[in-house]
């Protein structure tokens, strides 16, 4: 029943009884409301404004000194390598930069994620390559935060998902190639396709990570085959050395072999200028000769038979001749004369006198040059 129907008490809500009650009194208002602020904070409600009662300015000194406590306590700090995300009632509301800022403390959280930290992540697993071998590889990333409300609110762990991302990108590239073209210096395409790779799978699931960088380690085989490895390994390297030192070689010997084929070239073209020099000499000689022996037959024949004597005999050191009014030889060892007196004129029989020539030869003293060594009969 309400307060003021017909046949009720005629109760008010401030207390009061009776039709003829008046409105409510606000001092007994205000006084009630002081006495319960005085117990809740330890005093006595006695009704007349005590010893233990508070107040009015006291109260309103108490809220104010309240909401500036709220206020300063709403403001932080976001450091230059850090980014503040703002969240109202449990939802994203916008990204702070670095400097002090204010938010609504028991409404609004802030949420601090450095950005500029380089943070390693490292992943060590034995795969299987193309060509059925296990090889045991370790490769290590560095990466940073690159969006921080993705970081925070797309992936519930976005380091746990590198992690994966990197052992499945590791996996598809080397599962792709065979082991010699991983050891044979293949590992610098290896580590470029593994991080495309896990660049894709971070921005596919919008983890807000970035890599900086990527580092393959040095291959290590399993236990059980790391002699026959290392004996691999050191093959592949005598390899590498022998091609180096086949291509020195090869640098060296090539210019060298060009130069000798163009000298070759260029005396094979002396030569063939030189003979065919010669033979045209040799051909105006003749023609020459031909012209002289049509003309004077036997005196060109006997100077030919001269001349060809003479070409023979200079060539030996010994001489037989015909003695003067007989049938017997003479024969001359030039040689062992001219070593017992060189350069001396050598008495012959018959009143002819022979001289011995530095060449070793035997000439009549004096000698006359045949005409057709200069070039024709006269």
């Amino acid at each position: 029943m309400a307060w003021n129907e017909p046949g009720g008490d005629n109760r008010d809500p401030w207390g009061g009884r009776g039709g003829n009650a008046g409105p409510p009194d606000l001092d007994e208002v205000v006084r009630k409301m002081r006495d319960r602020m005085n117990r809740l904070f330890g005093g006595r409600g006695d009704g007349g404004g005590g010893r233990g009662a508070i107040p009015s300015i006291s109260l309103g000194l108490i809220a104010v000194l309240l909401l500036v406590v709220w206020a300063l306590s709403g403001i932080y700090l976001i450091q230059p390598a850090e980014r503040g995300v703002v969240l109202r009632l449990g939802e994203f509301k916008t990204i702070t930069g670095p400097g002090p800022h204010w938010y609504m403390r028991f409404i609004e959280s802030v949420e601090k994620v450095d950005v500029d930290r380089v943070r390693t992540v490292s992943h060590r697993a034995k795969i299987l390559t193309r060509d059925e071998n296990i090889i045991q590889v370790e490769l290590a990333v560095q990466y940073q935060v690159q969006d921080a409300k993705d970081y925070l609110f797309q992936v519930r762990d976005p380091d746990y998902t590198l992690q994966e991302a990197t052992e499945s990108a590791l996996r598809e590239v080397i599962g792709g190639i065979p082991m010699d073209e991983f050891l044979s210096g293949g590992r610098g395409e290896i580590v470029r396709q593994t991080k495309d790779l896990i660049q894709t799978i971070l921005e596919r699931y919008q983890t807000g990570l970035i890599l900086t960088s990527v580092n393959l380690q040095d291959p290590q085989p399993p236990e059980e085959v790391q002699g026959a490895f290392q004996d691999a390994i050191k093959a592949q390297e005598d390899e590498v050395k022998f091609k180096n030192q086949a291509q020195a070689y090869a640098r060296d010997i090539v210019p060298r072999a060009r130069g000798d084929a163009t000298r070759m070239r260029e005396e094979a073209a002396a030569y063939k200028d030189k003979v065919i020099a010669q033979a045209e000499g040799e051909t105006s000689r003749f023609l020459q000769t031909l012209k002289e022996y049509e003309k004077a037959p036997a005196v060109t024949r006997k100077r030919l038979y001269l001349e060809t004597m003479e070409e023979v005999l200079t060539n030996t050191s010994k001489v037989v001749m015909q003695a003067q009014d007989g049938n017997s030889l003479m024969y001359l060892p030039l040689d062992k004369l001219m070593e017992r007196s060189s350069g001396n004129q050598l008495p012959i029989p018959g009143g002819t006198q022979v001289r011995a020539t530095p060449e070793g030869t035997a000439q009549d003293s004096p000698r006359r040059r045949s005409p057709l060594r200069e070039g024709g009969v006269r």
